[in-house]
């Protein structure tokens, strides 16, 4: 199955509301940096006392891995809108042949066949 123009339009809106999801998460747990798609996660004093620094510390902590996954879908996903606007979408970044449409419709910032 090739990429229709209505598919295309399909996958270009689940992009758009996927990156809309994921920049809202991100702006729960941290703020935008000066680079785009970059964000520093929060760090929330709770208290003084060691107990509560060892849960500031948990927390920050756990927001950053948090964090650093949601930026590396986020850059995906950016990248996959990149190629739409292109003209580059849906081709293989390691072998260069079509990307099955099924697998595209699974996870539309893919970057891969299923071979590679």
């Amino acid at each position: 199955m090739t990429i229709t123009p209505e598919i295309l339009a399909q996958l270009k809106e689940k992009l758009l509301e996927e990156k809309v999801r994921i920049q809202s998460e991100l702006e729960r747990i941290g703020k935008p940096t000066t680079q785009a798609g970059d964000y520093s996660t929060n760090f929330n004093e709770i208290g003084k006392d060691e107990d509560e620094n060892a849960s500031e510390v948990e927390e920050y902590t756990d927001n950053l891995a948090i964090e650093t996954n949601l930026e590396k879908q986020l850059k995906e996903i950016l990248e996959a809108l990149e190629k739409i606007n292109t003209g580059t979408y849906g081709k293989c970044d390691v072998c260069g042949i079509d990307i099955p449409v099924e697998r595209l419709l699974a996870y539309p910032a893919a970057k891969t066949c299923t071979n590679c």
